[in-house]
């Protein structure tokens, strides 16, 4: 019981003690930066936003037809909305779980075939984010240098993983589980290493986080802020950095405290980076909650119990089925 408890209200707390400070350090300033915003950049936000997650939800069609494994478009973007919904709530992304039952469910795909797509999906998400934010460092005079090796570290694992990929098809195991974890791996191979899924992956992965980073400059712009395209491409690759770690439901805090003091560094205003960051997160958070919501009620009643049941087994330290 205590351990449910603090599992769910010790990440939380954080998340709302970083946005707290952020917002109180800035508190004087809030209302002069409120009533010069131009609100039809939002608008723009939110369409490139819902783009984004269309697109998303077209990637991740194209995983899983990779590993023969037919889905249609709206249940690969309905599932992608709500395991990232449940991650809005719940810490140590929870919700990646329930995406599982979801594809099990509606089409029928093993548990294991939907574990391979998701690290697929987060591998490609990755390296992509590490590759702009290392086309981009150059351009960011006051960047911290320990970023740049943090960037490069990650690309280098990215690299190793994909090596490590290619040499896993010469293992052969009499074990059953090792079996089962070799069989994962030759999904995630022929998923992510021939060239048309690189192609294909590695172009749409591409496009996502460009209309991410773009759904940030619409914020930007609607402050009538001046910041550098390379810097909003960094404060957004080091804000989605950050939230690869599970601190807190859905990077809520430390997100906004990294892509702030990108911006601050920069030369924004404090109360102007603080109020982007928060609101440039909450944009697509509200989008993603939506899509969620609207997702759990095309799939039906069978998903809330679902949940419920993956988060209690965790929790609890029970045995997944």
């Amino acid at each position: 019981m205590y351990r449910k408890i603090t599992a769910i209200v010790i990440p939380a707390l954080i998340a709302a003690a970083i946005l707290g400070y952020m917002l109180y350090s800035v508190w004087g300033q809030l209302l002069d930066a409120i009533t010069h915003i131009l609100p039809f950049f939002l608008v723009y936000a939110i369409i490139i936003c819902s783009a984004g997650w269309l697109l998303r939800g077209w990637r991740y069609q194209k995983i899983l037809a990779a590993m023969d494994k037919t889905v249609s478009l709206r249940v690969s973007t309905g599932c992608i909305m709500v395991s990232q919904t449940v991650n809005l709530v719940v810490p140590f992304r929870l919700g990646d779980i329930v995406r599982i039952f979801i594809l099990n469910h509606e089409n029928n795909i093993r548990y294991s075939d939907g574990i391979s797509s998701i690290v697929v999906e987060r591998v490609f998400d990755i390296a992509t984010i590490a590759l702009l934010g290392l086309m981009a460092f150059p351009f960011i005079i006051s960047a911290d240098p320990s970023y740049f090796l943090v960037i490069v570290a990650v690309l280098g694992l990215c690299a190793a993983f994909f090596v490590f990929l290619f040499f896993t098809d010469r293992l052969q195991s009499e074990n059953r589980y090792l079996q089962i974890i070799l069989s994962m791996l030759y999904e995630i191979r022929k998923a992510s290493l021939s060239p048309r899924s690189i192609i294909i992956l590695g172009g749409s992965s591409v496009v996502i986080w460009l209309l991410d980073i773009l759904a940030c400059l619409s914020v930007v712009m609607m402050f009538q802020q001046e910041v550098s395209f390379p810097t909003i491409v960094f404060a957004i690759v080091v804000g989605n950095l950050i939230k690869a770690i599970p601190i807190t439901p859905g990077g809520l805090g430390t997100y906004e405290l990294l892509v702030a003091q990108t911006f601050i560094l920069s030369g924004m205003p404090k109360a102007y980076a603080n109020l982007i960051a928060i609101i440039d997160h909450l944009i697509k958070n509200l989008i993603t909650l939506a899509g969620g919501i609207v997702s759990l009620y095309l799939f039906g009643d069978w998903v809330i119990p679902t949940i419920k049941k993956v988060f209690h087994t965790k929790i609890d330290g029970g045995e997944q089925v």
